[in-house]
């Protein structure tokens, strides 16, 4: 189901009798999706790509009294990092990337900033990698790498829903004419990662409306020739 994004609208996914819930915010001139991901009886949650300062998100988390734990990165590109400061230090989260994506943050051309604002930002506290798993108040996000759009790209894959960056979006993929990016690897990504899951999972990406595994399958040009 495609569902567009506005601050503060909010799913919820049961799994196993704990609620999942996933608010986006909209953030930055690039309109990046940036996830408040929490379990709805606790207090723990992380935040995945914040791209840049947002009052309403942290609005949200000071009324659900909320303690954000971690701070995931999908890649290095500063519309999904510039945030990333800000939150940490109101929150004191620690800040994790996949290895091969770390150079971004202090490196203008790998994380993209040359082309407007040049900004680097501190290192990640932490690094994570194909099969690792965040806990969110007892639900697992496991950890997917998908490279292609950036040498560290990663998904995390939850019971109910793939948060997947820049790889995947509806009706498109991700671009690969930036550092480091590759067009075959891509391909090899979608191929080998993404379109092994099943139709009903909920796609939430790095930029525009949610889908669904089965609805990018049959529809999403990119994907038919795999």
């Amino acid at each position: 189901m495609r569902q567009d994004f506005k601050n503060g609208s909010k799913v919820e996914n049961e799994v196993d009798g704990v609620m999942l819930v996933i608010e986006p915010f909209v953030v930055r001139y690039t309109a990046t999706n940036c996830y408040l991901v929490y379990n709805s009886s606790g207090r723990e949650g992380i935040v995945i790509d914040p791209g840049d300062r947002s009052a309403a998100l942290w609005q949200r988390i000071t009324e659900r009294g909320l303690k954000v734990t971690k701070i995931i990165n999908t890649h290095g590109h500063i519309d999904h990092i510039g945030g990333n400061d800000w939150l940490r230090e109101l929150t004191g989260a620690a800040v994790f990337i996949h290895p091969a994506d770390r150079r971004c943050y202090g490196d203008v051309n790998y994380n993209c900033s040359y082309i407007s604002m040049p900004t680097v930002v501190k290192d990640a506290d932490g690094t994570i990698t194909e099969g690792d798993v965040i806990d969110v108040g007892g639900v697992g996000l496991r950890v997917i790498h998908t490279p292609g759009h950036s040498p560290g790209s990663i998904c995390l894959l939850a019971p109910g829903a793939l948060f997947c960056g820049d790889t995947l979006f509806a009706g498109s993929v991700g671009r690969t004419d930036f550092p480091g990016g590759s067009e075959p690897v891509m391909l090899n990504s979608l191929r080998e990662k993404i379109m092994t899951l099943p139709d009903d999972l909920a796609v939430y990406p790095g930029h525009g409306p949610s889908t669904q595994i089965g609805t990018e399958r049959r529809n999403n040009p990119f994907l038919q020739f795999l």
